[in-house]
């Protein structure tokens, strides 16, 4: 369970807001932060931001901020509210205590002064707000009217009731500020009946021959490889289940994913690592796709169902990979009950192996426009 940090900037603090501007809307580069930290602080910055440029915020050395400072870790949340609003909401991913980077990033406006902001954190996927606070406060069970003073952080016991009734703060803010309902976790797990039998078949010698020359297997691994490659292209980190790696790393040589999943996404590991490929970031979830080729897409869909059983809020776009001719087949399977009842019609789109193919060539040369907003668009709901 994070914790959620919450520093709070007076309206009409010209200093602050200048700040906000250049090290968290702007950010910094990493160049610009290197000769300040150690070397290996610096490759875990590396590890995180790569070449993009770096959210960064910090505070005054005082007691109570120390006290707050030493509890953070990566994957907790931070929201920057000024006045009434939510500006921003991010994920802890480093943090390190330095007057000398204090200095160089948060100089007085008029020249003169040394307010040191010592005690710094980097910010990974950070996201713009424009929220009222009041709406968080409802979420948490502050009294109506509760005023936001300093850095401080959501109590224990007001986290435990939150995540008992919600998956991720991101999410539910994001939702709220777009108008959308917030959905609370399911207070029991849906019971998934199993997929009708399928029709049985005589075998002959030839369908036999068929299936030992069939290459399957690739087909399912070449899409596992253009979409991983893609998302690397898109700016994403990229993830494939374990016991997949090595495929890749044989057929293509490949070896530019994640070696191993992400401490901090608001999910139980064993809920995504076996998602054929997740586009991502430090601490959130870019896309997911699940690569259908011979395998009953009912499995698919049913690790789809299951991440939204857990996080029904979720944002990230949901893929089945297929070729087009199995198009409707997940037509037939999103009309079952229980994934109707998850709306998962309205979550899950068909993405064709042609399409992918199509995608793929364009970006050959190029990864400019690349995005998972361009894939999204490319794919398509069946129902």
């Amino acid at each position: 369970m994070p914790n959620i940090f919450l520093l709070y900037i007076p309206p009409g603090n010209t200093e602050a807001v200048v700040h906000y501007e250049d090290t968290l809307k702007k950010r910094v580069s990493l160049d610009r932060i290197a000769r300040f930290v150690a070397p290996e602080f610096r490759a875990r910055l590396s590890s995180i931001f790569g070449h993009s440029p770096i959210a960064v915020w910090g505070s005054q050395a005082g007691k109570g901020n120390r006290s707050k400072f030493e509890r953070m870790v990566p994957g907790d949340d931070i929201l920057i509210v000024e006045g009434d609003t939510i500006k921003l909401i991010g994920k802890i991913a480093a943090k390190v205590e330095s007057e000398p980077l204090s200095r160089e990033l948060w100089r007085p406006l008029t020249g003169k002064g040394n307010v040191d902001w010592r005690l710094i954190y980097f910010i990974a996927n950070s996201r713009e707000l424009n929220l009222k606070f009041a709406k968080f406060s409802g979420l948490f069970g502050y009294e109506a009217g509760y005023r936001l003073r300093g850095f401080t952080t959501v109590a224990s016991d007001r986290l435990e009731t939150f995540y008992s009734r919600y998956d991720d703060l991101y999410s539910v803010l994001v939702r709220l500020q777009e108008g959308k309902p917030v959905a609370q976790k399911a207070a029991s797990p849906f019971l998934m009946t199993p997929p009708p039998a399928p029709d049985l078949i005589e075998l002959t010698p030839d369908h036999v021959d068929e299936v030992l020359q069939a290459n399957i297997p690739s087909d399912h691994v070449r899409m596992q490889w253009k979409l991983a490659r893609l998302g690397l292209k898109a700016g994403e980190r990229v993830w494939v289940p374990v016991g997949d790696q090595t495929r890749l790393r044989n057929a293509y040589d490949f070896n530019e994913f994640d070696a191993e999943f992400t401490a901090g996404i608001d999910l139980p590991h064993s809920y995504v690592e076996n998602i054929d490929v997740v586009w991502k970031q430090e601490f959130r979830i870019g896309a997911a796709y699940e690569i259908e080729n011979s395998t009953s897409i009912y499995s698919g869909l049913l690790r789809f169902a299951d991440l939204n059983i857990l996080a029904p809020n979720t944002l990230y776009p949901m893929f089945v990979v297929a070729p087009q001719d199995r198009k409707n087949k997940l037509r037939e399977q999103l009309r079952r009950p229980t994934f109707k009842q998850l709306e998962l019609d309205k979550k899950v789109k068909f993405l064709s192996y042609e399409k992918v193919d199509e995608i793929d060539d364009f970006f050959a040369s190029s990864a400019s426009g690349l995005s998972v907003d361009l894939i999204t668009g490319q794919a398509e709901f069946v129902t």
